[in-house]
């Protein structure tokens, strides 16, 4: 199971706050620089107005140390608690010009990541009777892939690949580009051998008959079932070999989450963790 690498998360974090507030504040934050002292100190509460799992925290702390590195932080919430409407997240005292800065970036990334976690913690608890994992996909915002998946884990679901470079995954689109199933992974099969590269393979198929001509082959670790009825789901899942890992994909929603984990799939990727999340409503208040 491919694992978001929080290796570099400085590295990316850093990246992401000094372009996000770059991209806000241009040549100033004029209105905060012509209302408040350059040294004037203000006191701030982020307010629950919801109900969800609460993710972006450890990010929020992040941001306020990139404005103002002497920003004093109390946590009274942790990435996934569970949150309600009247809670307060956190507690800030800085600049009062760096606070101004901060609060529209915080509060867009936190509602955001909120929003993920706790749509990944709905699908989590749905089938945390079965013995299958529920896996986000690269359906998400250009840029923000990291934050989002970093949501999804810790709504406690699963990452899968982070891009195009960790994992083979042939789709219908490869299958059909290159002429067939068999011509797809024969030919990554010799590009991985080209290129002495050691990557896990997925190969999607659309039908029983194109599950037959890829149990041939030993180099594929994962077969995903694309739109598959639930009927033919169970076939699939009985006829695959035990050494390949079975995957359940296409428009999967919460409604059938138990149904299709009941047929003994492996894993489901759900891009609704990502794509279809409502926000979680915060708001960031100065305490006066």
């Amino acid at each position: 199971m491919n694992k978001l690498d929080f290796n570099n998360k400085t590295q990316f974090l850093k990246f992401f706050i000094d372009n996000a507030l770059m991209e806000d504040q241009g040549d100033g934050d004029h209105t905060s620089l012509a209302c408040v002292g350059a040294e004037d100190e203000d006191t701030a509460i982020l307010k629950v107005k919801d109900e969800g799992i609460l993710a972006g925290v450890e990010l929020m702390e992040h941001i306020f140390k990139a404005v103002d590195p002497n920003a004093r932080i109390n946590i009274f919430k942790k990435d996934g608690s569970f949150v309600q409407h009247g809670d307060i997240a956190f507690q800030v005292h800085c600049k009062s010009r760096a606070l101004l800065l901060a609060e529209r970036l915080v509060l867009n990334t936190m509602q955001r990541m909120s929003g993920v976690a706790t749509t990944a913690r709905m699908y989590a608890d749905a089938v945390k009777d079965f013995p299958v994992q529920i896996l986000d996909t690269r359906k998400t915002m250009p840029l923000n892939r990291f934050l989002q998946k970093w949501a999804v884990q810790i709504g406690g679901c699963s990452n899968y690949r982070f891009g195009l470079f960790d994992r083979i995954m042939i789709k219908d689109n490869h299958v059909d580009a290159s002429g067939g199933m068999q011509e797809a992974i024969e030919r990554v099969q010799d590009y991985l051998q080209e290129m002495g590269k050691s990557l896990e393979m997925t190969v999607e198929v659309r039908d029983l008959e194109e599950l037959e001509l890829v149990m041939a082959y030993d180099s594929v670790n994962r077969v995903m079932l694309d739109n598959f009825s639930m009927e033919d789901m169970r076939i699939a899942v009985a006829r695959v070999d035990k050494k390949k890992e079975v995957e359940a994909s296409g428009g999967i929603t919460i409604d059938v989450l138990k149904e299709v984990a009941s047929t003994g799939v492996d894993f489901i990727s759900v891009g609704a963790l990502t794509h279809s999340a409502p926000s979680l409503d915060l708001s960031l208040k100065v305490r006066k």
